[in-house]
């Protein structure tokens, strides 16, 4: 498939943000985004839309409908009302999806991450709040953790630290206490974790490195069939260098080629799509 034929659904509902730049991430490398409201793909209110119409889903971040009761619940719930099956085809089928920020909040509460027994009914995981008990709004360093299994990221380098920035309340990933250590070590053996908070110096450490707390570091990680990513920060907020805080005490040819440590995401998203159909 030619990139200028790739149509990405990028999913909104009240509360939905930086979909716009998610947006213009994928103009940049000649996709074609759209919003799409989910009471279009339910049907209600709008002209009915198909999930199938699209080659990727993507839930961005924010705070849906106010992140009451938990954050993403209510999306997700909404979802699991009207529009689950077809997300479970769609996942069977290869399609990727994407979440970020709220958008990993939302996959958690599907159970179709961690997906480490396929999709779950019930959460498997939870995204809690942070540690400081307060929003966290930084540049995060992450460590780039997989080794090709996940096929949205195959663009990136194994070992490479990227910066890419977070902004969450809630963003602590966690396991069942009694099953955190089995569950870290399946992910693991099934090559699921994707990303890690490092610091500088590409070690994993504690706050404010890790911005939440979450367990063993994890930023990011992929469903086993590896076309499902769930991650805390932000990649649209990096697509071009300009966008990174020391953008202007960097070498001058990496000011000039405007390429952001978030764009290698975007790119792989379309790489794979552009393979696989």
């Amino acid at each position: 498939m030619k990139q200028k034929d790739i149509r990405i659904a990028v999913l909104r509902i009240e509360g939905t943000n930086c979909e716009q730049e998610v947006h213009d991430s994928f103009v940049q490398l000649g996709a074609q985004p759209e919003f799409v409201h989910l009471k279009e793909l339910l049907g209600v209110d709008f002209p009915k839309k198909y999930l199938f119409d699209y080659q990727c889903l993507f839930l961005p971040g924010g705070f849906s409908s106010g992140d009451y009761v938990r954050a993403g619940a209510i999306f997700a719930s909404r979802i699991k009302a009207r529009l689950m099956t077809d997300v479970k085809e769609y996942i069977r089928e290869g399609y990727p999806i994407i979440g970020v920020c709220n958008g990993f909040q939302v996959l958690i509460e599907l159970g179709v991450l961690p997906g480490v027994n396929g999709i779950s009914p019930t959460p498997q995981a939870c995204l809690a709040m942070n540690d400081s008990n307060r929003f966290e709004c930084r540049p995060t360093l992450l460590r780039y953790e997989n080794n090709g299994h996940c096929k949205v990221t195959s663009q990136l380098t194994k070992g490479h630290t990227y910066m890419i920035p977070s902004a969450h309340m809630e963003g602590k990933l966690l396991f069942p206490q009694e099953s955190t250590k089995n569950h870290i070590k399946i992910l693991e053996e099934n090559n699921q974790i994707v990303f890690r908070y490092v610091d500088p110096q590409g070690h994993t450490s504690g706050y404010p490195w890790n911005p939440n707390g979450s367990i063993d570091n994890i930023a990011g990680i992929c469903n086993r069939e590896g076309n499902v990513l769930g991650m805390m920060p932000h990649p649209e907020r990096t697509f071009f260098s300009w966008q990174h805080p020391d953008w202007a005490r960097k070498e001058k040819n990496w000011n000039e080629k405007k390429i952001g440590d978030g764009r290698g995401i975007f790119e792989s998203i379309v790489q794979y799509i552009s393979k696989k159909y």
